[in-house]
């Protein structure tokens, strides 16, 4: 039986609570002179491209979105746009009760602790401000690397950031992106979180086939570690 050395989570859907996009969104189509409506649809159709970068930095993936969705925003428009993006994808996001408690226990345990996320140019810009970033050796964005789950090279990132082997770790995600899948397939041992809240959870390309362990909660994942570690051996006696 292996030695975790590590645990590695998704961030949306599973150290957060379910995500849907919030009315500030809609305020924000709005004040760039376009249908809300409109530019969910570029969002949905477009996320991954976004999430590796496709687009540019911050200000040149809005001013595309805002194209894309028939509007002709001006420059001073779009930088106003970038940080209600932050603010807006910030006020949809809510950690789970107990991420910080669970972290918290896995480092106690001597384990390190990542997050991986697809994700666009707003959660780096504001998940250093949350309680469970102090408690993440290392933080993996799609839209830096410019890869998205389940591409090998963002496990791997994690993996070199915190010194382990695939194999030394544990995956926990909700199953989007096929994420569940695409860590098996580096040597990690997956792990689904299937909380209740996630029947509502904004996801894309989920993980529906995916067979293997499943836990409802973080907690469950310290006690799923305490149950996989192998048992110290005793020191012989003179």
């Amino acid at each position: 039986m292996p030695a975790y050395r590590a645990v590695v989570f998704d961030f949306f859907g599973t150290l957060t609570r379910a995500v849907q996009r919030g009315p500030q969104h809609a305020e924000i189509a709005r004040s760039l002179g376009v249908d809300p409506e409109a530019v969910l649809g570029v969002l949905d159709r477009t996320f991954r491209a976004r999430a590796r970068g496709r687009y540019g930095n911050a200000e040149a993936t809005l001013r595309w979105v805002i194209e894309q969705a028939g509007g002709r925003p001006r420059p001073a428009q779009v930088r106003a746009g970038v940080p209600a993006r932050i603010s807006a994808l910030k006020a949809d996001t809510r950690l789970r009760y107990d991420a910080v408690s669970a972290l918290t226990a896995i480092r106690r345990r001597g384990l390190a602790t990542a997050v991986i996320s697809d994700c666009t140019h707003e959660l780096p810009a504001f998940l250093p401000s949350m309680p469970v970033a102090p408690l993440l050796d290392a933080k993996i964005y799609s839209v830096r690397l410019g890869v998205c789950k389940p591409d090998p090279q963002i496990y791997l990132a994690a993996c070199d950031e915190l010194d382990v082997l695939p194999a030394e770790c544990l995956y926990v995600g909700d199953g989007g992106s096929h994420e569940l899948t695409g860590a098996a397939a580096v040597g990690m041992t997956p792990v689904r979180l299937a909380a209740p809240d996630l029947a509502n959870h904004l996801v894309f390309d989920a993980d529906t086939n995916f067979a293997g362990r499943t836990v409802r909660s973080l907690t469950e994942v310290v006690s799923l570690i305490d149950t996989l570690q192998p048992a110290p051996t005793a020191m012989a006696t003179k």
